[in-house]
């Protein structure tokens, strides 16, 4: 991946404009991210929905073959029952809207609009980073975590949930990434994902098809 020139000017004014986005009030949503031992049955009862209802709303899930990073939808908005974080968080708007919510390991983010995009992976070898060396677009060192977007698309600043990808480096299941760097390789809807390892291990990533949660 070869960076753009970094410039302090640019880089505020980006900033500035990650620091404006806010969540748009939207009618309450939640998604479960399946981890290693996730059933249907399980996720029924953590939000308080019937089994029925669940299997209704994932009629393209094979009930034996839920597998780690696969999304589920969590119908109704009796789903906020069965979190005090979604309930709090949709306390704050009137009426029937609330936040949008996705859930990983546990946790529970909101978010403001997901992104479909093709993911590539990128390690610190200077052939990778050019001149400026293994350095975000900020110019702090690259760590797990760090993933280079088009800031037309993704502000950088953004704090990304990253599902759908397969790759021993990574976390299982999602992870939760912050746009610091730039490539210009990196246009639209793509994203290159810093991968600690050798260049041939992270090069096993290839190109994959990932969603993105703009999380708040």
């Amino acid at each position: 991946m070869i960076k753009n020139i970094k410039t302090v000017k640019t880089a505020a004014a980006l900033l500035g404009l990650s620091v404006m986005l806010m969540a748009a009030p939207a009618h309450a949503e939640r998604i479960h991210v399946a981890g290693d031992q996730t059933t249907f049955y399980r996720v029924a009862q953590k939000y308080s929905v019937s089994l029925e209802q669940l299997m209704q709303a994932n009629p393209e899930v094979d009930p034996q073959n839920i597998y780690p990073g696969l999304r589920l939808v969590v119908p109704g908005s009796t789903a906020l029952a069965g979190s005090g974080i979604a309930s709090a968080e949709s306390a704050k708007q009137s009426g029937s809207q609330g936040n949008k919510t996705v859930e990983a390991w546990g946790k529970v983010f909101t978010y403001d609009k997901t992104v479909q995009a093709k993911a590539t992976a990128y390690s610190s070898a200077a052939s990778e980073n050019g001149p400026w060396g293994s350095v975000d677009y900020f110019g702090n060192p690259l760590k797990l975590g760090t993933i280079a977007v088009d800031p037309s698309i993704i502000p950088l600043g953004t704090k990304v949930l990253v599902t759908g990808y397969s790759h021993p480096g990574l976390p299982k299941q999602a992870f939760v990434a912050t746009a610091l760097d730039t490539g210009s390789a990196i246009k639209g809807n793509r994203i290159d994902i810093f991968i600690p390892g050798s260049q041939s291990f992270v090069s096993e990533f290839g190109f994959q098809n990932v969603e993105l949660y703009l999380i708040n």
